[in-house]
């Protein structure tokens, strides 16, 4: 089965906790909700964002059956990524039987594989679960990049369809969108701050924490350059900027979560060993939200 590239932008979701520390559901539920009325073209629950390191497996199926039983038309990109490949594995296909779409792969961390320990721990993946997939690339938590020519190669395989670039290292991004150009695979930026120049060589969309916060305004940026307006695209990011630094202050998901909870979606509580938005950053944070409220693009503006 060929598989769609993937194209846009898909907020990488935060998972809300109630104040006794389980997952409130209802909210993550209103979320979803919320973003797909707002005009994502995905969303991507139980990733780092969704704090998907602490939740168990059956606290992570759980979340990917509220995500896709609460949107009706934007497809579901579940994290299923491990360092153990039977456990990604197992993750992957539990997650394909609860209904998500696609799946969002991590490479293995910590155990810092060969270049044929990574093609062979995404293959087994791909081989065995007919979903789309995207290969994680984010070095600043695995303690390695994967390397350019297994990328390369896993994106000859159908259902390896995807990239999320978040080594903030554009020539390797460039290289990235260079050598599989001729594939059906699409590279997504991974850094908020990164979009605009990662979809000026080729990238084809984001998963991006940000539009978890101002998910028109994203939109309307990633939008615009994919028409060709990159001055439009360029005005948005200057104006999301401060944004996008504020969500990054302190390790993410913590500003992010502090960001919800100002904004009426949720608790900022996170499960341990992350802890709440410190308080000098918070009234920061409520003051440069409330920059950004009532002045939201007109999405009739861009041409998708």
């Amino acid at each position: 089965m060929t598989h769609t590239p993937f194209e846009g932008v898909y907020p990488a979701m935060t998972t809300p906790f109630t104040e006794d520390g389980d997952i409130d559901h209802a909210q993550m539920r209103e979320n979803a909700q919320y973003l797909e009325a707002a005009g994502v073209d995905g969303v991507v629950p139980v990733g780092s964002t969704g704090e998907s390191a602490t939740l168990s497996h059956d606290e992570h199926i759980d979340v990917i059956e509220t995500v896709t039983s609460a949107v009706d038309d934007v497809p579901v990109v579940a994290g299923t990524g491990s360092n153990n490949t039977a456990e990604a594995l197992s993750l992957s296909e539990r997650a394909a039987d609860a209904g998500a779409d696609g799946l969002l792969l991590i490479s293995p961390y910590y155990n810092k594989p060969e270049a044929e320990g990574f093609y062979e721990h995404y293959t087994t993946v791909a081989d065995a679960v007919d979903l789309p997939q995207i290969v994680y690339n984010v070095p600043s938590r695995t303690g390695q990049s994967i390397p350019v020519d297994v990328t390369a190669r896993l994106a000859e395989h159908e259902n390896v369809v995807g990239y999320k670039a978040a080594s903030g290292d554009l020539n390797l991004i460039s290289e990235v969108v260079e050598r599989t150009r001729e594939e059906n695979f699409s590279v997504l930026s991974g850094d908020d701050g990164m979009t605009l120049p990662v979809l000026s060589v080729g990238g084809t969309g984001t998963i991006s924490v940000t539009a978890n916060v101002e998910p028109e305004r994203f939109c309307a940026m990633v939008g615009s350059a994919l028409a060709g307006d990159y001055e439009r695209a360029r005005d948005l990011h200057h104006e999301l900027g401060p944004l996008m630094r504020m969500l990054f202050v302190e390790t993410n998901p913590i500003p992010v979560k502090e960001a919800m909870h100002i904004r009426g979606m949720g608790g900022p509580s996170l499960r341990s060993p992350l802890t709440r938005l410190s308080e000098q950053h918070r009234e920061a944070l409520a003051d440069l939200l409330a920059e950004y409220e009532g002045g939201e693009p007109d999405p009739t503006e861009v041409a998708r």
